[in-house]
């Protein structure tokens, strides 16, 4: 058995070998990253076939760094992040040969953007409430409902849909787990325009849409386990990666502490010294999440991560624009931009607050994330929930 030096030194080799074939400076993005994906140094711990070879998550680094070394472009993850941080680990963990092969390398190279088809109007926290059906016709199922806040629907390619399947059944238990081709008839994106002037999000409208059984993920009324999966991958996407010493948000504010030592007042430098340790204590949370998982040990760090993350994204964003006083309420950049949320750094201090604003909603609300810690990783009782063992349809909407 190979030691993880020999590992690591051997897929080094592997991405020198493959660059020597395909000279990133000549060789089309698309076609250099589905080469890519073949040789399986997309992502190394993907199963053999499927863009990987089966070893552990930690040598990616190091792979990641020869083609970044080599100049060598990237899939947009930053653009296809729901793809990649939540899409593609659901279908590796419950897809079929077939899905595999025909979803994760155009999701990979960033060819087909994905999104997800979870929250609802009324359904939001308590997704398992969710009122999408789907209809079993034959090889087919009907889809007929709305889903909202649906991030970059309205350009992606596939989405992933978690519908109502059997409305006798308890909420938890009625749910199956879908592909979604977002161009298909009766699909449609509409913009929501929010705080920022952006409009990244959207809702979602499904009259009489038809899905293959086909792009079925997991068995039928298996979605909520399906979609939990889902959940974790999309927490440790929002909150669970390992940035750099003082990047991110902290980075931003320290460097307009740096900048403007005209506007330092009392009392600030302890607020932004309290908060660098945060941040700090957070990264190197994030990375003995990482250290787990590339020992196939999953910890309850994810949660904890977004958690954390959420509330130092707004604390220290409210600092940025206290420091710099009226200049920190600037902003004229009302109009919709290309950049996706996770891009939100590199505007200016007054976009950073605004946008801060919705990281303690997205990917779970920091209250329900709060009762997931409580409940499944301190033990704590759970609160009572009667609607739980009752039919779907006999709850009150």
């Amino acid at each position: 058995m190979l030691e993880s030096n020999d590992v690591t030194a051997d897929l080094i080799a592997q991405v020198s070998a493959f660059l020597s074939e395909h000279d990133p400076a000549t060789t089309d993005r698309f076609e250099f990253l589905r080469a890519r994906y073949a040789a399986g140094l997309a992502e190394v711990h993907y199963p053999a076939g499927d863009g990987g070879q089966g070893l552990p998550r930690e040598h990616q680094k190091f792979v990641n760094d020869a083609f970044e070394r080599a100049d060598a472009p990237d899939n947009a993850p930053g653009l296809n992040v729901i793809g990649l941080g939540m899409a593609a680990p659901t279908i590796l963990a419950f897809g079929t040969p077939e899905q595999r092969a025909r979803f994760l390398p155009a999701l990979w190279t960033g060819e087909d953007i994905w999104c997800q088809l979870f929250s609802e109007p009324g359904a939001g926290s308590d997704l398992a409430g969710l009122a999408t059906r789907a209809v079993r016709d034959g090889d087919e199922w009907i889809v007929n409902g709305q889903k909202v806040w649906t991030s970059v629907a309205h350009i992606a390619r596939w989405g992933i849909l978690l519908a109502r399947t059997d409305p006798d059944l308890p909420k938890h238990q009625g749910l199956s787990f879908f592909i979604c081709d977002m161009t298909a008839p009766g699909v449609e994106v509409r913009p929501l325009r929010q705080l920022t002037g952006d409009a990244e999000f959207n809702e979602v409208f499904f009259t009489d849409a038809r899905i293959p059984d086909t792009d079925r993920l997991g068995a039928e009324g298996s979605g909520w386990a399906v979609a939990r999966a889902t959940l974790m991958n999309e927490r440790m996407a929002i909150g669970g990666n390992v940035p750099p010493r003082e990047s991110g948000m902290i980075g931003a504010v320290a460097r307009t502490w740096r900048e403007h030592p005209e506007r330092h007042q009392p009392g600030l430098h302890d607020r932004l010294l309290q908060l660098w340790v945060e941040a700090e204590a957070a990264r190197l949370a994030s990375s003995r999440l990482q250290q787990k998982l590339a020992a196939g040990q999953p910890g309850p760090e994810g949660s904890a991560g977004k958690l954390v993350f959420a509330r130092l994204a707004q604390e220290l964003s409210a600092l940025e624009v206290e420091l710099l006083g009226d200049e920190g309420l600037v902003y004229d950049q009302w109009a919709p931009s290309d950049l996706h949320a996770f891009d939100f750094i590199i505007r200016n201090p007054a976009f950073r607050y605004l946008r801060a604003r919705g990281n303690s909603i997205e990917g779970g609300t920091s209250e329900v994330l709060r009762n997931v810690i409580a409940e499944r990783v301190l033990g704590l009782p759970p609160e009572e929930r009667p609607d739980t063992t009752v039919a779907w349809k006999d709850l009150p909407k």
